[in-house]
Order: structure tokens, then sequence, then C-alpha cells
């Protein structure tokens, strides 16, 4: 993870042309930046060449931007998407009125992916104990590259199983990007998503919530008194997040933002409730 570079070089107008004629809308922009990461015209034309041929251009270059930030992304690993920013900037602003010169909060960024949410946070509102976690080993190996250096913590494997045990009922800010594209909707995103990215990151079930419910359902669990659960979802879902989030003994608000076309649902425990959460959780299972 670096800090985006800047200016780029003039690519050859072939280059621009070649990638107009594949679709790509950027095809300027792309170009550009193509261009810095080749070293030689033979590096380019192999760069464009996987370009055209579908590729994601993060996939392409090795690295996404992000907040500012240059996000290593390797191939077969979730793009880190910009209206995602929007949750980094929720949870940083609560993540202000927090922490202090003897309280350093815990963030956690489950179905971490790249590890993009848990770096930008980490610069935003550091210093933090934060932790990382998907299930997916290519987004692991990832997230350790961009948020190993900044002192994080990476850990494989399902949902809550994880994080360390030590870290229930000290969690400060959940941030959770979470699967939320309806299974039979999977056919109508993007190629580059669909062909490139692993399915288990986009697809949340036969309604797009499964993954969110069990995110929602054990989170009074793990959150700190007063502590925070954010998860990304789309505008038409809202409602129903929300309702996941009050079956699971926290209370729920929704914000949103037109420019970037991002919702997130934002709740905090209800007191008592950490036991109904898991409740709710198991009998959603049996």
């Amino acid at each position: 993870m670096k800090a985006c570079p800047a200016p780029l070089p003039v690519p050859r107008p072939s280059v621009i042309t070649r990638l107009r004629a594949a679709g790509c809308v950027f095809a300027e922009d792309e170009a550009r930046l193509l261009a810095a990461a080749a070293e030689t015209p033979d590096q380019l034309e192999a760069l464009v060449a996987r370009r055209v041929s579908g590729l994601p251009l993060e996939h392409v270059l090795g690295w996404a931007e992000f907040c500012g930030l240059r996000i290593e992304v390797d191939a077969g690993v979730f793009v880190p998407r910009r209206r995602t920013g929007y949750l980094v900037q929720q949870a940083a602003r609560l993540l202000a009125g927090t922490g202090g010169p003897r309280r350093v909060p815990v963030v956690v960024d489950l179905c971490c992916g790249s590890g993009a949410v848990g770096a930008a946070l980490a610069a935003l509102a550091g210093p933090l104990e934060l932790h990382a976690a998907d299930i997916d080993a290519a987004a692991v190996r990832c997230a350790v590259r961009n948020i190993g250096p900044l002192g994080g913590a990476v850990h494989e494997g399902d949902l809550y199983e994880a994080l360390p045990a030590r870290l229930r009922g000290r969690v400060g800010i959940l941030a959770v990007n979470a699967p939320y594209v309806p299974s039979a909707e999977i056919g109508t995103l993007p190629q580059e998503a669909r062909l490139h990215e692993p399915r288990r990151s986009l697809d949340g079930g036969t309604d797009g919530l499964q993954v969110q419910q069990r995110v929602a359902a054990a989170a009074p669990q793990w959150l700190a008194p007063g502590g925070h659960l954010l998860i990304e979802t789309s505008r038409r879902q809202a409602p129903r997040t929300v309702e996941l989030f009050i079956r699971s003994g926290l209370t729920a608000r929704v914000s949103s933002s037109g420019d970037l076309d991002a919702t997130v649902v934002i709740g905090t425990p209800v007191p008592g409730t950490a036991l109904g959460g898991a409740t709710a959780w198991l009998a959603d299972r049996v």
C-alpha cells in the first residue's frame, strides 16, 4: 500500500485507440496508467494486451486507487470500489470521537478482500489496533501486504471464526463490505467482475443478504459497549439490512451518498442484547 503517484506519461495514440476499441470507457486515463507501469515498449504491449483481453485494469496494474492510496490487488482478488470510500468516511467520522492518549480503538475490517478499508482507516484515523479477516486465501495474502506494514493483523477464516477470541467485546468499529449481490443477478454484473473476481466476494445468496445476516447476528458479541457495525449495502436492500440489524439487537440508521452511489447501514448494540444476537443467528441456521 502506497500513496498514489503523479503525474503520468503521455501514451501513444495507438494504445488509446486499442483500449477504446476494446470498450474501455476511460481509455485515455487507462493508457496513461499502463504507460507509467511499463519500463519498455514490450512491457507496455504485454500490459495493453492483457487489458484488451478483458482483465480488469487493477489486475493488470497490480494495484487499485482507493481513498487516495495505492492498494495492491492480485489477479483473482476483489477490486475495491470507489463507492466503498463512503464506508471508510463514515467509520473515520465515528473514530474521530473515540480513542485518546490512553485508548487505541480496535478496528476490524471483516470480509476484507485486499484490506483496502482497513488500510484507508489506518491512514485517515490511526493509530488503531487494526485487524482484517477474509475467507479467501488469495485475498488474505494481498491484505497482508497492504495492512501488515501499518501494524495490522490479517486473519484467514469464515467471518468471526477467523478473529482472535480476545477481541470479543472489544471492537470499536466493525467495518464490513460483505457480498450483497443476489445470486440471480450475478449474471448482470460487468464482465470484469463476473469473470475475474471470486464469486463468493460478490454473491450474497438468494436475497443478497445471507452474509450480512450472519455478520449482524453475531456483531453484539464482538462489539465493545458503544461500538459500531457499519455494513455497505444497496439503496434497494437498505430496509432489509436495517431489519437484520434490529433483529440482532442493534440500533440501525441508513447513511447514503448520491455522488458515490453508496449506502451504509450503521448500528450499535442495544445494552443487554449480545446473547439475543447469538440466539437469532443460531435460529436462522437451524
